[in-house]
């Protein structure tokens, strides 16, 4: 790695030159950092905006999940098993769900010696149970932090190294070169936020053979996000500079708390708190849930089973599935307008519903009873069975200054995942050549996946994409004045960008303004329940907020870079509510974490007015895979048939043969 200038119209900005760049800094981007290392590639830089501020290091749950393959007890389980457990999901590659199964055991024995405290019983297993979409017992966890445990072992892991990472830089913008298939990655635009009162504002310039994108999901799209409010995403840029996305319509949603961004499920749900919803100011508190319910027990069994069916599930609705939970806070909070909180002091009452008994341990379904019962937790109240079975849950809360043994937790349903995301191959390199996207910044998954499978997925997308680097890409970036040439284009623009914000002078309120009105949006028309005319409606306003961005100023350079991440977030907006349009307009229904709405179809419940009316049938779109790209000024979409799982044989003496003759990697 090596910094010089170059000069660009009337700018002299620093270069650095270095073979591969990686942004972000979560467990995928810090995981690809180390083992490019690892197998040689030493001229490496990592550019983050804040270390630690990623969806890594400020996620999880009351046990968050890490899904690979079995690795304990007598259960037969094989990487071509469990890459059928991910592509029966739908909309998912062959070759990429049997990479993830195959590396998943590389990937976790990675971890294990680095720190991260999974636990493993008396013989060396490490044992696992089921989550949700899994049919075996291939889940483990850390505990509530998996991700973070993750994250600081990947970190201290890289500092040992001694590899070279630089904060706070916000990426302005991908660097390219050529046409059509051509066209590769060949470095980045980024800004020193803490330099941006300086005459270029912190602009500097990578020069790099390969860029890495650990950025994470375009968290910042919506208003109700149980993402961290420091973690916004940047796939935006990546589409203008002619990365693909795929399966953009693919999300998952879940109750999480809104304070403090948590998702609250497992022991949250399992000791069956009280659902109430307020209005704005806090007064009027009502059980809402109890006058659809026919009868207590379905009512508590509903909010026990959104501890193990987490993510809302349009097939989990019919006949008071768990999923109608989610349909009545969403019903209450958006289109009612009211707060929604959980409550773990009391139990759920008969309040407003004379057909509910009293909650008792009696009028419990078997399920819940016999697994409370198991947990030595059939004790009065929801907080103190939490105690019993999770004291770190209520510890957690605590922690970050909210005390539920003394009051009400405010939910809302909340984006989490973006199953989407940027197209890659099976190396995960994009259409976009020498470009690398990495983690949720990837959109490997289908529809439905396993908990925990993306912990997996980034840990076995990294190694591929660091695997490609060093067996292909060790070249030096191009020479400074070949790249200079290059870069000359996209450089302007994003000088005069900066330049014409601080022209038009504007406000901080005015910037979150703008960014309140896609998010607020994007929960309305885009989240779990979605219909046709919405989304429609949706894609022409934020269109019509693209346009507007021009018309955004900064009131001094130090809002620079939320200005940037606002217009970033439009692109991926209008990315993602073009590609829900297609696949509504194409006869898309209910699937993955979403309800499509159809005024013939059956409501979720009675009580709940016509606009609930759901379509459920066959998924036309299973085999199929949508992909996405911004071309000049507009998305462009096409439909693809999803890769078949692979056949191959497997012969020892022809892999070993393919193995010594370099011709695995390609």
């Amino acid at each position: 790695m090596s910094t010089t200038e170059c000069a660009i119209g009337n700018r002299r900005l620093p270069v650095t030159r270095v073979n591969t760049v990686v942004v972000g800094s979560g467990a995928a981007a810090l995981n690809t950092a180390v083992q490019l290392d690892r197998l040689g590639c030493r001229d490496l830089l990592v550019v983050t905006e804040r270390l630690g501020g990623g969806t890594s290091n400020n996620t999880g749950s009351d046990k968050q999940t890490y899904y690979k393959l079995s690795l304990a007890g007598g259960g037969a389980d094989a990487p071509h098993e469990m890459a059928r457990s991910l592509y029966d999901g739908g909309a998912m590659h062959g070759d990429i769900a049997l990479v993830e199964a195959t590396l998943s055991a590389q990937g976790f024995h990675h971890l294990v010696p680095l720190g991260v405290p999974f636990p493993h019983d008396r013989y060396g297993g490490f044992v696992g149970y089921k989550t949700d979409h899994d049919p075996r017992q291939r889940a483990t966890s850390a505990g509530p932090k998996t991700s973070m445990l993750m994250f600081q072992a990947l970190l201290a892991e890289a500092r040992r190294r001694q590899i070279a990472i630089r904060e706070p830089v916000e990426v302005v913008a991908i660097l390219t070169d050529g046409t059509g298939e051509a066209k590769r990655a060949i470095g980045l635009v980024c800004m020193d936020t803490s330099r941006l009162d300086e005459p270029e504002h912190g602009l500097f310039l990578v020069n790099a053979q390969n860029v890495v994108y650990g950025t994470g999901g375009p968290a910042v799209l919506y208003q109700a996000s149980v993402y961290p409010e420091c973690h916004t995403g940047s796939t935006g840029i990546a589409f203008e500079a002619g990365a693909s996305g795929q399966n953009l319509t693919e999300w998952q949603y879940g109750l999480a708390s809104t304070k403090f961004r948590w998702n609250v499920s497992g022991t949250y749900q399992q000791v069956i708190p009280r659902y109430i919803s307020t209005d704005a100011g806090g007064g009027d508190e009502r059980e809402f849930l109890n006058p659809y319910f026919p009868d207590m027990t379905r009512l508590a069994a509903d909010i026990f089973l959104k501890g193990y069916q987490w993510p809302f599930d349009p097939r989990k609705i019919e006949g008071f599935g768990s999923s109608v939970i989610d349909v009545l806070v969403y019903h209450e909070t958006v289109v009612r307008g009211r707060r929604v909180f959980m409550d773990f002091r009391r139990n759920p009452s008969e309040a407003g519903n004379p057909a509910l008994a009293p909650f008792s341990f009696d009028v419990l379904d078997g399920e819940s009873r016999r697994y409370l019962e198991a947990s030595n937790a059939l004790l009065p109240t929801p907080i103190e069975r939490l105690r019993r079975m999770n004291p770190l849950a209520i510890e957690l809360y605590r922690e970050q200054g909210i005390d539920i043994e003394t009051e009400p937790l405010e939910v809302a349903v909340c984006a989490q995942h973006h199953n989407g995301g940027l197209k890659g191959n099976a190396w995960w390199e994009s259409d976009l050549r020498h470009f690398f996207p990495v983690g949720e910044a990837n959109g490997s998954h289908g529809v439905y996946r396993p908990g925990g499978s993306a912990l997996n997925s980034g840990q076995c997308g990294s190694l591929r994409a660091a695997q490609y680097i060093a067996r292909r890409y060790t070249d030096p970036p191009r020479p400074d004045e070949a790249f200079a040439q290059a870069a000359r284009s996209a450089v302007e623009a994003c000088g005069a960008r900066l330049a014409g914000l601080l022209q038009r002078g504007g406000s901080r309120a005015g910037l979150e303004a703008y960014r309140r009105t896609l998010q607020e949006r994007m929960t309305a028309h885009g989240a779990h329940i979605r219909d046709l005319a919405g989304i429609r409606r949706a894609r022409e306003e934020a269109q019509r907020q693209f346009a507007e961005w021009e018309e955004q100023g900064v009131g001094s350079p130090a809002d620079l870079p939320y200005a940037l991440k606002n217009r970033d977030a439009i692109l991926a907006q209008i990315a993602v509510l073009a590609a829900m349009q297609e696949h509504l307009e194409r006869g898309g229904v209910s699937r993955g974490s979403y309800l499509v709405t159809d005024p013939n179809g059956p409501l979720p419940c009675e009580g709940l007015d016509d606009r609930f009316r759901y379509r459920l049938a066959e998924d036309p779109h299973r085999e199929r895979i949508c992909e996405a790209a911004w071309t000049g000024s507009r998305v462009t979409l096409r439909w693809v048939p999803r890769r078949p799982l692979p056949e191959d044989d497997g012969w020892f003496e022809n892999v070993w043969a393919d193995y010594r003759e370099d011709r695995i990697v390609r």
